[in-house]
């Protein structure tokens, strides 16, 4: 047999990503382990391993009522955010993809051009909007413009999976007496799963880390996310590190654990996009 050569570039790749690896992911576990250890300790030798290790500043977090309240605020901002694009961003991807009028192409590119917008160019046209119509100091003031920012990338990505799907399938639904709607909602809404878990997952996660919108928007303490909550607990507790990372480490854990879970769906929802 012959003798395959050896790739030189192969190890290289290797050792770049994990290189790369480790640069993500050392700063999230010395937030976890540093939790485990006091501001004392911290400061004697901030690099040093937890001896011995101490549950108390995250049993502090836990047993807080602050925590969970932005836990709940957090939970309930990123679920109808998710909601609110995949249902808005399938049913015009839908129109997009599989109805032929002549502004199609015109409106699929706006909501292109809409990727080069972020939330922070209309901030302060947005702000004025949400004091105008009420909605400064709410939940519902951040759920709204998150769905509306959030559109350009779920139609983009949700397009292609529609377009993809055979024509021949609404022929032959059609010819059983399927309406469009119902072919909309028992053939492609289950065939555009990948799609649909990759823009839900995206904008969960886009939402639960929002910090920006949340900061402009919320005055209370008792509508504030998590994110606002890490801030505020950091400036109450400054003298306590320790405490600080603790509650930082809970702060992110959930959207690490969701997003980590839904990795595989969310490459095999881009890679349809991309082959669409």
């Amino acid at each position: 047999m012959p003798r395959r050569r050896f790739d030189w570039g192969q190890p290289f790749v290797y050792l770049i990503a994990l290189i790369a690896v480790g640069l993500t992911i050392a700063p999230v576990l010395y937030l976890v382990i540093g939790g485990f250890r006091t501001t004392g300790q911290l400061a004697s030798n901030p690099n040093a391993l937890p001896d011995p290790w101490i549950p108390d500043n995250y049993i502090a977090v836990l047993t807080s009522g602050a925590f969970w309240t932005q836990l709940g605020n957090s939970s309930l901002t990123a679920l109808a955010t998710t909601a609110g694009v995949v249902a808005l961003g399938v049913s015009a991807a839908f129109v997009l993809a599989r109805y032929d009028f002549r502004a199609r192409n015109g409106l699929y590119v706006l909501f292109t051009v809409g990727l080069l917008f972020p939330i922070t160019v209309a901030i302060v046209p947005l702000y004025l909007m949400l004091q105008n119509l009420g909605l400064l100091g709410s939940l519902a003031g951040i759920i709204i413009p998150q769905v509306a920012f959030a559109l350009p990338t779920t139609i983009v990505i949700l397009v292609p999976f529609l377009r993809a799907i055979p024509p021949e399938l609404e022929d032959a639904a059609s010819i059983d007496g399927t309406s469009r709607v119902g072919f909309f909602f028992r053939i492609l809404l289950p065939l555009s799963g990948p799609g649909l878990v990759t823009v839900g997952v995206l904008a969960f996660v886009g939402s639960w880390n929002a910090y920006l919108l949340p900061l402009l928007v919320l005055s209370d303490p008792n509508t504030f996310t998590l994110p606002l909550g890490v801030q505020a607990f950091s400036t109450q507790y400054s003298q306590d590190t320790a405490m600080v990372l603790a509650f930082t480490s809970l702060a992110m854990l959930p959207a690490l654990v969701f997003f980590t879970l839904a990795e595989r769906r969310i490459v095999g929802g881009l890679t349809g996009a991309v082959k669409g």
